[in-house]
């Protein structure tokens, strides 16, 4: 009992390219607000979804193995490029330590979802590539009619880093900041703009999709949540989005609560933020991401 007790309160470890996998950390704080959790953003070898199979593979070890060094409990891969490629030979590793990915919790809930079995996936190159979602889609679907049209969207990884995102987040965090009204326009100014250009990418990559009549699409990479309304504009009301961050959240829970392994502190949880580059970078637009401060980050080498 004493072993459980300690288990309980180690972190979750959560890893991603860059500020992506933040969305994943904003559900898990919500669903399960008393976990402590180490992230770490592999800022400067964002992004993971142009890069090859192998090289994939070898960053999320390295990622891993430096999470381990901070006595984790849990590997949550919140990057779907790393998870296309990296869940099994991470299980092979580590024997005692659940390890999940973001792939089969989105495409269980899409075959849910979906009333006429047309099902579109986005994601970066890496991801489609893979042939990942729908090869988990096919796996966990009821009809053998569903049909899955994929979609690489290598831009959209770059400009969310950049801080390009749906208004919504920078509106409400500037708010909160208080800033002076001429400030706060100059920044809605070029939120604007930016969701403007956002909105014309998603327009090229997703046209196919839309003739495709799909009636649910997965967002198969974690940072794509930041730019939810504008795909929601994009493809239509009556399409319905998979966010892969919430669906990840609840199968962390499941997960803890099998091996009875929640956190029973009656504290809030903390969370330490590591990255590989640009640290004051990260503290910006995550904290637009999670809608709270993001004061300390530490950069490492891996």
């Amino acid at each position: 009992m004493k072993n459980i007790k300690i288990i309980n309160k180690k972190s979750i470890g959560i890893f991603d390219s860059g500020i992506g996998g933040l969305t994943v950390v904003k559900e898990i704080m919500n669903l399960l607000p008393n976990e402590n959790i180490v992230y770490l953003g592999d800022t400067a070898r964002v992004p993971y979804g142009t890069k090859s199979k192998e090289t994939i593979i070898k960053y999320s070890l390295e990622n891993t193995k430096f999470l381990l060094n901070h006595n984790v409990k849990m590997i949550v891969v919140a990057c779907n490029s790393a998870s296309s490629y990296s869940i099994e030979p991470l299980k092979k590793i580590l024997k005692k330590i659940p390890v999940i990915g973001v792939i089969e919790p989105g495409a269980k809930t899409v075959c849910e979802k979906t009333k006429t079995n047309i099902i579109g996936v986005i994601g970066t190159t890496a991801t489609i590539k893979s042939n990942s979602y729908k090869k988990t889609i096919l796996k966990y679907s009821k009809s053998k009619k569903v049909k899955i049209y994929s979609v690489a969207c290598p831009l959209f990884v770059p400009l969310i880093e950049e801080g390009w995102m749906d208004k919504i987040y920078q509106e409400k965090y500037y708010q909160k900041l208080r800033l002076k009204r001429v400030d706060y326009e100059n920044y809605y100014n070029r939120i604007i703009n930016h969701e403007k250009i956002l909105k014309y990418v998603a327009s090229e990559y997703l046209s196919v999709l839309k003739q495709k009549n799909i009636d649910s699409l997965v967002l198969g990479c974690t940072h794509y949540p930041a730019i939810k309304k504008v795909l929601q504009d994009v493809v239509g009301k009556k399409v319905v989005l998979i966010d892969s961050a919430k669906e990840t959240a609840k199968k962390v829970y499941e997960i803890l609560k099998l091996k009875n392994w929640l956190n029973d502190s009656f504290k809030s949880g903390s969370i330490e933020y590591y990255v590989t580059d640009y640290p004051d970078k990260f503290k910006l637009v995550g904290s637009w991401l999670l809608q709270k401060n993001i004061k300390n980050v530490k950069k490492i080498s891996l």
